[in-house]
C-alpha cells in the first residue's frame, strides 16, 4: 500500500509543478499536455483525445486555441489527405521545450540518483506502463 501511495504523492507532484510551468506560459495543463504530445509528432484529433484520455471535441476547442496564438497549425495528414493532423509550429515546439526545461520536482531528486539507479527506475516505471 505505502508503494501505491508514494506514486500517487509523485503524481500529483508531477501534475502540480506541470500546471505551474503551464501557468509561466499562459497556458492551462491541457493545453501544455497537448502541446508537448505534438512536439514528439503530429498527431489526428482523435489520437490526441486518446493519449489526453477526452473527448474529441475538447480536443478541437484546445487546438483552435493553441492554433490561435500560433504554436499549433492543423495540416493534411500525408497518409490520408482527407484527415487533418495537428502539429506543434517553431513556436510551439520552442514552448514545449521550455515547459520540460521548467519541470522541477523531479530534477534534484533524479540527480541524486546514480545513473544505474535512474536506469533501473525508468525500466521498472516502464515495466508498470506497459503491464
Amino acid at each position: 500500500m505505502e508503494v501505491v501511495e508514494l506514486i500517487g504523492d509523485v503524481v500529483a507532484r508531477f501534475y502540480s509543478d506541470y500546471e505551474d510551468a503551464a501557468a509561466e506560459h499562459t497556458l492551462t495543463g491541457a493545453q501544455a499536455r497537448l502541446l508537448s504530445l505534438l512536439s514528439l509528432e503530429p498527431l489526428p484529433m482523435r489520437k490526441l483525445a486518446r493519449k489526453l484520455r477526452c473527448e474529441p471535441s475538447n480536443v478541437t476547442g484546445i487546438v483552435d486555441r493553441l492554433e490561435t496564438r500560433g504554436l499549433v497549425e492543423r495540416r493534411p495528414d500525408p497518409a490520408d489527405r482527407r484527415v487533418k493532423v495537428a502539429a506543434a509550429t517553431e513556436a510551439g515546439l520552442q514552448v514545449a521545450r521550455e515547459l520540460r526545461e521548467g519541470l522541477r520536482f523531479a530534477r534534484e531528486p533524479l540527480a541524486g540518483l546514480s545513473q544505474g539507479e535512474q536506469e533501473s527506475l525508468r525500466d521498472l516505471l516502464r515495466r508498470m506502463r506497459d503491464a
